[in-house]
C-alpha cells in the first residue's frame, strides 16, 4: 500500500483524492460508521426532516484551487448581509450588497461615521493581507521574512502579526459593540482575551478573514455534508478504498497500522501514513509522549429548529435579514471582556456571548418542513474546563444561560419559536467542549485540534517545508493540527498529498 489515512473527516478525503488521483493506492480507515468528521448534516430531531450542518457551519478557507483541482460539484452562497448586531431596541446591520446602508445603519446606531470610516480602513488593510497570504497556504512554508515581504505593509504586519488585537481595535474604533463584532473574529474556539500576549486571538483572526482572498464566510448548498460527499465521491472514483467502522489502534513510525474492524484485529502496511487527527491522538498511536502544549476547546455548540423566526425588538430590521448573516448576540467589546474574566475564574458566564447563523434561509433546501428554519448558536468563552467535573449538569446550565441571553436581545423568548419533534420536544441541543471531545475526538473539544499556527516557519528547518511533518518521515498529519490547519479548508490534507508527492519525486 502506497499510503494509510488514519482518518475520514474532509482533510482525510482531500488527501486521498489528490493521492489517488495521482496513481497511488490509498486505503482511508475511518472509526466512525459514517465519513465526514465534523464536517457532516444529519438529522438531529427524530421525526424532523432538516439537514443540519451539526459541528461545522459555514466555508471560507477552502481554496478554490482545490475545488478546481479534484471536480468537486459544490455550490457555496454568498450571505447578502454579513451581520447584524442588536442591542436595545436598535441595532448594527452590516450589508455585503450596499456600503451605503451598511453607512446610514453605523451613523444611527454609533451616531457618526467615524467608526463606519474605520471599519473601512480595517477590513480594506485585512483583504490586502488576505491577497497575498491565501495563496501560499497551499504552498510550501515561507519564512517569516518572506510573508513580511510578501504583504508589504508595515502597519498591517504590526496590526495583525505583533500587537494584541487590543491594541489594534482600541485605536482604531470608539464604539464598545464595533470593537466587539471585530474581536468575535479572533475568538471563534479560541479562549484568550483581546489583549493576550500570545496573540492566539491574533491568529484567529487572521485565518477567519484571510479565507480566499476575501474573508467571505459562505454557506455550502444541501448542507455541510455535501463538502465530504463530494469528497468521497471524488476519492473513490480515483481509485481510493474507503473504509468506515475502522478504529486505529497503533501506528509504527515504517509504515505499519494496526486497526480493529468487524470485531477483528488487521494490519497494513504502507509507505506513508497520513494522520487525520489531532497531534495528542498521533502521539498515543505511536506509543509515544505528548510534548506539545495542551489544547482545550472553548465553545459551546447549539443547534436548532425553528417553526419562525423570532420577531426583534428593532422594528426597522426584517427578521429575514437580521438572521440572514451572522447574527451577534451580546458580544459587545466590553461583554466579551467580562464573559472571558468571568470563565478564566472558573464560572459559566452570566451573560455568554454568542453568534447564531440560520443556514435555511440562505439554502432552503435543507429543511423540508414548511415553514421551518435552523439556528445554529456558536458560543464563546465556554472553556472545557467549566464542564469537566459535571459536564451533563454543566451542559444545562450553559444551555439556560445562552438561551437567556438570546432572549435579552430578542421581542420575545426562543422556546416560543422552537419545533417540536415527534414526540413533542423542543428542537433544541446542546454540544460542549468535551461532548465534541467524545463524538470526534477533538481534544478537550478543541475545533482546530490545538492553538492555531502562524502561516509561516518559525524554524528555519521549517521553511519549504509543507507545515505537516513529524518526527517520522513516513508519518504525516493532515487534519487541522497540522501547520495552517482548522476550519473547513482541506488544506492540510492538500499540504499532506504534496508532502508525499514530493517525497516520491525525489
Amino acid at each position: 500500500m502506497d499510503v494509510v489515512v488514519v482518518g475520514g473527516g474532509h482533510n482525510g478525503l482531500v488527501a486521498a483524492a489528490y493521492l489517488a488521483r495521482a496513481g497511488l493506492s490509498v486505503q482511508v480507515l475511518e472509526r466512525l460508521d459514517n465519513l465526514g468528521g465534523a464536517a457532516v448534516s444529519a438529522p438531529a430531531f427524530p421525526g424532523v426532516d432538516v439537514r443540519l450542518s451539526r459541528y461545522s457551519y459555514l466555508v471560507s478557507l477552502l481554496p478554490k484551487q482545490i475545488i478546481a483541482d479534484l471536480g468537486l460539484n459544490l455550490v457555496l452562497r454568498r450571505r447578502d448581509v454579513s451581520s447584524y448586531t442588536p442591542v436595545g431596541s436598535g441595532g448594527l446591520l452590516v450589508d455585503n450588497q450596499s456600503a451605503v446602508r451598511t453607512a446610514g445603519s453605523f451613523v444611527d446606531f454609533t451616531g457618526g461615521i467615524t467608526d463606519f470610516q474605520a471599519w473601512q480602513r480595517f477590513y480594506r488593510m485585512t483583504g490586502s493581507v488576505a491577497r497575498h497570504v491565501f495563496p501560499t497556504l497551499t504552498q510550501p512554508l515561507p519564512s517569516r521574512e518572506q510573508l513580511r515581504a510578501r504583504i508589504a505593509d508595515e502597519q498591517a504586519w504590526r496590526a495583525l502579526f505583533e500587537e494584541p488585537l487590543s491594541s489594534v481595535l482600541e485605536n482604531a474604533f470608539d464604539h464598545e459593540v464595533v470593537r466587539g463584532v471585530v474581536l468575535t473574529d479572533g475568538l471563534i474556539g479560541t479562549f484568550a482575551p483581546a489583549e493576550d500576549p500570545l496573540l492566539r486571538q491574533n491568529r484567529c483572526l487572521l485565518y477567519h478573514v484571510i479565507g480566499n482572498g476575501t474573508g467571505d464566510w459562505d454557506v455550502p448548498v444541501g448542507g455541510m455534508g455535501t463538502v465530504t460527499a463530494e469528497l468521497a465521491r471524488v476519492a473513490l472514483a480515483a481509485g481510493a478504498r474507503l473504509e468506515t467502522g475502522a478504529e486505529v489502534t497503533g501506528i509504527t513510525p515504517d509504515g505499519e497500522v494496526r486497526y480493529l474492524t468487524g470485531g477483528a484485529e488487521h494490519v497494513v502496511h504502507a509507505d506513508h501514513v497520513l494522520v487525520n487527527a489531532s497531534p495528542q491522538a498521533l502521539a498515543r498511536l505511536l506509543g509515544e509522549p505528548f510534548t506539545g502544549s495542551a489544547a482545550e476547546g472553548s465553545q459551546l455548540k447549539v443547534n436548532m429548529v425553528l417553526k419562525r423566526l423570532p420577531r426583534l425588538r428593532d422594528s426597522r430590521v426584517d427578521p429575514t435579514e437580521a438572521f440572514g448573516g451572522t447574527f451577534h448576540v451580546n458580544e459587545s467589546y466590553e461583554q466579551l471582556a467580562t464573559a472571558y474574566t468571568q470563565a478564566a475564574a472558573g464560572h459559566i458566564p452570566d451573560l455568554p456571548p454568542c453568534e447564531i447563523y440560520c443556514h435555511s434561509l440562505a439554502d432552503p433546501s435543507i429543511v423540508a418542513e414548511p415553514g421551518a428554519h435552523t439556528l445554529t448558536l456558536f458560543g464563546l468563552h465556554m472553556p472545557a474546563r467549566l464542564f469537566a467535573a459535571d459536564n451533563g449538569r454543566a451542559r444545562g446550565q450553559a444551555l439556560a444561560a445562552t438561551l437567556a441571553s438570546l432572549n435579552s436581545v430578542l421581542a420575545e423568548p426562543i422556546e416560543d419559536c422552537l419545533w417540536t419533534d415527534r414526540d413533542g420536544r423542543p428542537c433544541v441541543e446542546a454540544k460542549t467542549p468535551l461532548d465534541l471531545e467524545q463524538a470526534l475526538g477533538l481534544p478537550a473539544g478543541h475545533i482546530f485540534h490545538r492553538d492555531l499556527s502562524w502561516p509561516y516557519a518559525e524554524e528555519p528547518e521549517q521553511v519549504g517545508t509543507w507545515g505537516v511533518e513529524t518526527a517520522h518521515p513516513r508519518v504525516l498529519l493532515c487534519g487541522a493540527g497540522a501547520r495552517r490547519g482548522g476550519g473547513v479548508s482541506g488544506i492540510p490534507g492538500h499540504n499532506a498529498a504534496m508532502a508525499v508527492l514530493s517525497a516520491r519525486a525525489e
